[in-house]
């Protein structure tokens, strides 16, 4: 049943997604039979959706939760705007990686792996993930 979890859906970008997220994570877990990931993956969605709000807010983010080579992928691409040059980029990049502690600290206790890149599309973004293994 894991084999075929793959959704990708948009979020409106409301403080409220953080919700929305950790209960639909939650109920594809359980559906494709990876219960036991629910909690960190729960974790994961909601600190990724709670920061894209915090540094993006109130603009449209793309949720990804993927089944892989025996792992789960949880992806956000949000729209936040490209900096206008590389140090302030690299600041920010800082400053929201510091922010996702609780993620970090979530995914390291299930050996995981997260971290977070820019999106690389014509109009900015930043794309954030955890990696989460059975």
């Amino acid at each position: 049943m894991a084999d075929n979890l793959s959704y990708s859906f948009a979020l409106p970008g409301g403080a409220f997604c953080a919700g929305l997220a950790r209960g639909a994570v939650g109920d594809l877990l359980t559906r494709h039979g990876l219960a036991e990931l629910r909690e960190p993956a729960v974790l994961a969605a909601s600190e990724l959706v709670a920061t894209a709000y915090r540094f993006t807010p109130d603009r449209e983010m793309l949720l990804r939760v993927h089944w892989q080579f025996d792992a789960l992928r949880i992806t956000l691409y949000d729209q936040h705007p490209s900096h206008g040059s590389a140090v302030k980029s690299e600041t920010c990049r800082e400053r929201r990686s510091a922010s996702m502690w609780l993620l970090a600290a979530a995914v390291d206790a299930h050996g995981g792996d997260w971290g977070l890149a820019p999106a690389l599309t014509p109009s900015g973004g930043c794309k954030a993930w955890a990696l989460l293994h059975r």
